[in-house]
Parts: structure tokens; sequence; C-alpha cells
């Protein structure tokens, strides 16, 4: 995941905005009670994900996969007085870590938990969404895309994580590997279709920003 020098990530996270005191406090409570730490989207990137959605100003988010809470938080910042953010996750078990932290926050009563499957919940959701962020099962991404462009706001943002996948994305595909073989489709899909526009950055395990045209 790590594509560039420690010292490097260490500059940028220097030489980038402070992490607020609610994320940190959110970062270490992860790495000492949950499983797969790494997961979190930490401060740097966490930072690239409050400055586009300040840049975007969305109404409504959704987020798939919402781990422990911390990229939901940051997609908030830039959310209006309005907005909601619907996010989504299949683990039971973080629901009420998640709660903790998003009632310290200012944004609890703007952010809506879904328990289940994305796939069977997206097409519950009446809404039309802004800005979309893209980090669960990457087996279900193409199916992601699919579900959603249809909620989305012309103009509005779809934001990918893990495109990279550590390199493997650049490897020969082993057959069992499902992951990598649905996210090489999912990158050429994304620079290919024509209802998006799309660059991706190569932030962290990589983050692709698709614009809906």
């Amino acid at each position: 995941m790590h594509f560039i020098s420690k010292d490097l990530e260490d500059y940028i996270e220097q030489h980038s905005e402070k992490e607020p005191e609610l994320l940190a406090a959110l970062n270490k409570e992860t790495y000492q009670k949950i499983l797969l730490p790494r997961m979190l989207s930490g401060h740097f990137q966490g930072r690239v994900l409050s400055m586009l959605s300040k840049l975007i100003r969305p109404v409504n988010i959704l987020e798939i996969g919402t781990y422990t809470g911390y990229s939901a938080l940051c997609l908030c910042e830039g959310m209006q007085k309005n907005g909601q953010l619907h996010t989504i996750d299949i683990k039971e078990e973080l629901v009420d870590f998640q709660r903790k932290h998003f009632d310290k926050s200012p944004w609890g009563g703007q952010i809506v938990q879904h328990l289940g499957e994305a796939v069977d919940i997206i097409p519950n959701l009446d809404l039309k969404f802004d800005l979309v962020f893209i980090d669960a099962d990457k087996e279900n991404y193409l199916n992601y895309f699919e579900m959603i462009l249809p909620k989305m706001n012309k103009g509005g943002i779809i934001l990918s994580d893990n495109v990279l996948w550590s390199g493997k994305v650049l490897e020969p595909i082993h057959p069992n590997d499902i992951s990598t073989k649905i996210l090489v489709e999912y990158n050429q899909l994304l620079k290919d279709d024509p209802r998006v526009e799309t660059v991706l950055l190569p932030i962290r395990d990589g983050l692709t920003v698709s614009r809906v045209i």
C-alpha cells in the first residue's frame, strides 16, 4: 500500500492540514480495539476526502463501507447544513462504535447508518447524491457503480478507494484472485465510460475521482 517512502509520507502529512482531534482519537481507538486497523483512511487521505467534500459542498452523501466511521466524518466536513450522509456496512459489531464517534461530532444527527449488504440497500435509497465514496468489497465495485450512477446528480462525484490494490493491478492475475480481476475491469470501465470523466490519483492505495457528466 506504500508506494513512496515513509519519510515522504511523513513530510506530506506534516505539510497538509492537521488531523482534527476527534479523528485523531477515533484513529487511536481503532488501532487499540478493532481488527485490521490499516483499513482506516487515516490522516492524509482523510484530509483529501475532507477537501474534496468542501469543494463539492454536497447535500446528500453515500458511503459504501463504513468501517469505524473515520472517512464518513471526513466527508461530513463539507456537507451542507441540510444534508445527510448515508453509510452502509455489513459488520454489526461496529455499529455502536461508529455511532459513539458520530455523536461526538457536529453531524451526528445527519449521519444515517445502514446495516446489511449494499447491493440490497442502495436500490431502496430514494435520494439523489452529490458525492459517493466506494470503499467496500472489491468484487462488487462494478455492481455498485451501475447501481449508484442513476442516483447521482449531474456533476456529482464518485470516489473509489483501493483502485491500485497494492500494485496488483500491474501483475499477472491469479485465476482465483477475483478482487484484482474486478478492479482491473473497474478501472478500465471508469476510463472508458462516457457517462463519467475520471482521474486516478496515487493517494495511499489509489483513489479515483469520477465526475458524472
